[in-house]
């Protein structure tokens, strides 16, 4: 009898396309098999690119002229470790008796690698129509509607032309790049670092991201704090008072004055004193005030990157954590496929977003998560979100946005608090897009004493909107929490969430003559910027291009980062393994090692272009380039040749 076979990433995903398939399987040897149906699994990769000296025994040692080593005909060999299953699977693919086999493997570029490098070497039944499944989670509907709609393999050709380019780019660099450094700096490595002997590693995403990481270090280690005074005027009466901040303008007696640290303050205390005695019993005048209402909408969704940083910030765990405890909760039917760039829904997801909506509603039992949802219902908030900036087809590539699935909450009780916790903060952030645009008051108030301008402002919420879901983000704004910026100011008026404050300065016309309280000098000084964190170091990896001062070239790479969403836990991971880094493991805080610093000298001595993100982020784009059929794979090669 005819059957069809499918493959999955691993057993117990297997297990649930039985399940979703609904038919009674016999468990054999490496695989499931019923009447119409066999399926069966990879364990992660089963076949690797060969090293060198696969190709030739003289290989094995690392000597300068065999240098370049770049294959014309790349060989491949089966992973011992996994050889066992490879063979079943081998088996499998070429048994006359199969008609058609799915390539039901994790739905990405690494996912489609892994079972076309088991294609290439085993060869399956050429009478066998090749089709892909590509599920967006693993509920039983998502599974049905995949195997349904199954295209054919072909039409994956070339997402798999650019995973096989990748690997052999990888490799190259690899190979070429750390055996010609191992070989001319290894001894003064070695000397350096205080050790017998030292193997260079190098690598294309890799290098490039210890380069971020001691460039930040350095410019921490070198930044020399500078004080400045700046100028603060407290108005009104003793009994009810703001304080408003002094900046310079055109108009100044002081205007572009050495004396200037910068626009709000001076380079000395004494030069601050000065002015104040010349501000001093002068008449203080309302000039401008400036009153209105700011709406701000909820977040967009997470998308890996932003999920890995999110979970580093409030549970201190580094991003392959985050990454495995999300895999598991994908696996688990909670929540949909976790890498993905994209922080948006499709259209069509967005047209049946109430299927996740009521599956929370009925399924998920947790009282808080609960009382939004009543909420949502008593307040009649619409679930359309068609027209709004939360669904984008333009910015979706493989997969959209990371959401709860509605599905899976037998499994959830059985989950570790962590997990639990995590699955929470996804579904909070998915709810919140429903809430209304949270609201503020704003005020500013603008005070002249002859010609010399102090400012004060005054933000309060009205209505707190989604606010009320996503309570742990400041009301004010803490996008600067990781800033890039070298020069920080600090100790500046916040007066932004002080209801008093507010009143106050609400109570006030423009024109009228306002009595000055007092004066004062207020210390401040810039600040380096901050070091990396392993959450951050993903979010800057996933926008490289911000780090590209050209502004062509970054407008060309746009959407291209370093490495991609299902690699960059493991880069830092491999990192902190080969010793190139440190990562704390109560904050989280990166710093590069001692020895990192060391290799990245000696790259940046010899080849500082691998420590450049737009070398690195322009490979990406043009992986991606590939995968879109927008160039071909041959010409993508010849680009990688040439830098050798």
């Amino acid at each position: 009898m005819p059957k069809k076979l499918l493959i999955t990433e691993k057993p117990s995903v297997a297990m649930e396309f039985a399940k979703a398939l609904k038919i009674n399987t016999t468990r054999k040897n490496g695989y499931l098999e019923s009447e119409e149906w066999i399926i069966t699994w990879c364990v992660g990769h089963l076949v690797t690119m060969s090293y060198p000296e696969k190709y030739d025994e003289k290989l094995k040692k690392w000597r300068l002229d065999t240098l370049p080593f770049i294959p014309t005909d790349w060989k491949y060999e089966i992973i011992p470790a996994v050889e066992n299953q490879y063979n079943i699977v081998k088996g499998l693919l070429k048994r006359e008796d199969i008609v058609e086999i799915y390539n039901a493997g994790d739905s990405g570029r690494e996912g489609e690698y892994i079972q076309r490098l088991v294609f290439m070497m085993a060869k399956p039944n050429p009478k066998a129509v090749m089709k892909r499944v590509w599920i967006d989670s693993q509920t039983e509907e998502e599974i049905i509607r995949g195997i349904k709609q199954a295209r054919n393999l072909s039409e994956y050709d070339s997402l798999s032309d650019s995973a096989y380019l990748r690997a052999k780019e990888d490799y190259l660099i690899g190979i070429n790049f750390s055996r010609l450094l191992s070989i001319t700096q290894g001894r003064k490595v070695a000397k350096q670092a205080n050790i017998e002997r030292a193997s260079i590693s190098v690598g294309r995403v890799m290098t490039c991201v210890l380069g971020m990481i001691v460039e930040r270090e350095r410019e921490i280690r070198n930044f020399v704090k500078t004080k400045y005074y700046k100028i603060i005027g407290e108005f009104g009466t003793k009994e009810k008072s703001f304080k408003a901040e002094w900046k310079v303008t055109k108009e100044s007696s002081i205007f572009e004055s050495p004396k200037l640290y910068n626009e709000t303050g001076f380079k000395k205390q004494e030069d601050a004193k000065i002015f104040i005695n010349f501000l001093t019993g002068k008449q203080a005048k309302i000039t401008d005030i400036k009153k209105s209402k700011q709406k701000e909408n909820a977040p967009l969704l997470f998308n890996l990157a932003e999920i890995q940083n999110e979970c580093t910030k409030r549970f201190k765990i580094k991003p392959d954590e985050t990454l495995e405890i999300i895999q598991n909760l994908y696996e688990k039917k909670l929540v949909t496929y976790p890498r993905t760039d994209a922080r948006v829904l499709s259209t069509a997801v967005a047209k049946e977003i109430s299927k996740n909506l009521n599956g929370i509603t009925k399924g998920f039992l947790d009282e808080e998560i609960q009382s939004y949802l009543n909420k949502m219902i008593q307040q009649k908030y619409s679930t359309n979100l068609l027209k709004t900036k939360y669904v984008n087809d333009s910015k979706i590539t493989d997969h959209y946005a990371i959401i709860p699935t509605g599905q899976g909450y037998e499994n959830y009780e059985k989950l570790p608090n962590l997990q639990k916790q995590i699955y929470k903060v996804i579904v909070k952030r998915f709810l919140a897009i429903f809430y209304p645009p949270a609201e503020f008051n704003k005020i500013s108030v603008s005070i002249n004493i002859e010609n010399e301008v102090f400012n004060a402002n005054g933000k309060v919420c009205i209505k707190q909107g989604y606010l009320e879901i996503l309570k742990s983000k400041n009301l004010e704004d803490d996008k600067n929490q990781n800033t890039d910026k070298k020069d920080v100011e600090t100790n500046s008026i916040s007066i932004q969430e002080n209801k008093n404050n507010l009143d106050i300065l609400n109570t006030l016309k423009k024109g009228e003559n306002i009595e000055v309280v007092n004066f004062e000098t207020k210390d401040s000084e810039t600040t380096p910027p901050t070091r990396y964190n392993s959450g951050s170091i993903i979010l800057a990896m996933e926008n490289a291009g911000k780090l590209i001062e050209d502004e062509e070239l970054r407008e060309q790479i746009k959407g291209a980062g370093i490495g991609t969403s299902a690699t960059r836990a493991e880069i830092i991971k491999k990192l902190e393994k080969i010793n190139y880094l440190t990562i704390n493991q109560k904050t989280q805080i990166i710093t590069p090692t001692d020895y990192g610093e060391i290799i990245y000298d000696v790259v940046a001595n010899s080849m500082k272009d691998l420590l450049n993100p737009k070398l690195t982020a322009s490979w990406e784009k043009g992986l991606d380039m590939v995968a879109k059929k927008e160039i071909k794979s041959d010409e993508f090669m010849r680009k990688i040749r040439k830098l050798y």
